[in-house]
């Protein structure tokens, strides 16, 4: 006769079965959608699991956004006064503020923030008790807020939040995506893509799962002179078929018809008049105008930069009620997914920003001249650098 279970060992084997069995159920975290879940409801936050009502939701039009940085005070006095403590992660992208409650902000503060956002590309904030409901309404000071045609909203209804939710029912699949198709600015297809977009973290792993922003700005700074003007003269095809298609192949509704949309690969921001490369290897599928071999070249190199160059980048470690604001016209980011089977859930709010302005436009509606932010920076600290905009061609060094 066999001998018999305790119930520990009973629960024990259950436990390694349940999980050998959901590990089966492998994902592409980028363009598949969270459709399960570990089916705890009593789960702290199981309002805000992920839901995908079969709705369908008109086309977008343009909206109006204003620009809440420009009203900012430049020296951010209001918002950075009432700081404890300020700090820069890295020289170009990434700033931590403590003693910052978000639920307290002033307009003039909020104005001030969306500055900071702007000129540092993401600013993070730890053990922030504000709630979804006064997320939501401080992501409204910023622009109309998006609602995802395809990734989850929450079970109790709210349209505009993007659940991003993952845990044991999850494993990430390796041999379905490459780290490098994770970098991505969120929904960079849109006609009017995002502005200064909010995440906050509600539960996550003792361990893993970080997020990296990489510099869009700090990108374009590095670049050759002759190739930032040759970049600036492009457009691109920025794609959401690949995520509506990823619903589809899941049996999910798409809640409003996919688009295509077409964006200068150099943007200038309406706050800082800096110019950014705006592609992401998520959304961006080809540049117009130019021979494939040259436009998969082309994108393959800025991709890489985006992803391998940590110049550019800053990673931030998160703990439960930590938030990151950033700037997704400017910056790229990219989760790590490390933490299987752990849970990790957070909330997104996402205003719309304007219709991305090439450095020909802007410079043609404001009169001003868009600038590089490096160059901005090291002339602020009174460093002159000279660049040489026709770099001469050099003698060869050989005969035929």
């Amino acid at each position: 006769m066999a001998p018999v279970a305790t119930s520990e060992r009973q629960q024990e084997t259950t436990t390694a079965a349940t999980l050998k069995a959901t590990s089966q159920q492998v994902f592409n975290p980028f363009y598949s959608p969270p459709s399960g879940d570990d089916g705890d409801d009593s789960y702290k936050y199981a309002e805000f699991k992920p839901s995908f009502p079969n709705v369908s939701w008109e086309p977008l039009k343009e909206q109006e956004v204003v620009e809440r940085g420009l009203f900012a005070d430049p020296s951010k006095a209001n918002l950075l006064s009432a700081a404890t403590k300020v700090k820069d992660l890295t020289p170009v992208i990434g700033t931590e503020i403590e003693g910052i409650d978000l639920r307290q902000l002033t307009d003039a503060q909020k104005d001030e923030l969306a500055l900071l956002v702007a000129e540092r590309g993401v600013v993070f904030l730890r053990n922030q008790e504000i709630d979804i409901h006064q997320q939501l309404d401080l992501a409204r000071h910023f622009g109309p807020l998006h609602k995802h045609a395809t990734t989850p909203i929450t079970r109790n209804g709210l349209e505009e939040v993007h659940v991003v939710y993952n845990d044991a029912t999850r494993r990430p699949d390796p041999t379905a995506f490459s780290k490098l198709e994770l970098w991505h600015s969120d929904v960079s297809y849109e006609l009017q893509p995002p502005s200064t977009t909010s995440l906050k973290v509600i539960s996550g792993p003792k361990v893993g799962g970080d997020t990296l922003w990489s510099s869009g700005y700090a990108l374009y700074s590095s670049l050759s002179p002759g190739l930032q003007i040759y970049l600036e003269g492009l457009t691109a095809v920025h794609s959401g078929v690949a995520q509506a298609d990823g619903n589809r192949a899941a049996g999910l509704p798409v809640r409003r018809q996919e688009i295509e949309s077409i964006h200068p690969l150099v943007r200038v921001h309406p706050a800082t008049g800096w110019k950014s490369v705006y592609v992401n290897p998520g959304f961006t599928r080809r540049i117009i105008g130019v021979p494939k071999a040259e436009s998969d070249t082309i994108l393959n190199f800025l991709f890489r930069q985006i992803s391998e160059n940590p110049d550019y980048q800053v990673r931030f470690k998160w703990e439960v009620n930590d938030i990151a604001i950033w700037d997704n016209r400017v910056a790229a980011h990219s989760a790590t997914f490390d933490f299987w089977p752990a849970t990790r859930h957070a909330l997104r709010a996402t205003p719309h920003g304007e219709r991305p302005t090439s450095v020909e436009d802007y410079e043609r509606q404001t009169g001003k001249q868009a600038k590089d932010r490096q160059l901005e920076i090291w002339k602020q600290q009174g460093i002159k650098v000279e660049v040489d905009t026709k770099p001469k061609a050099k003698t060869p060094r050989y005969n035929d």
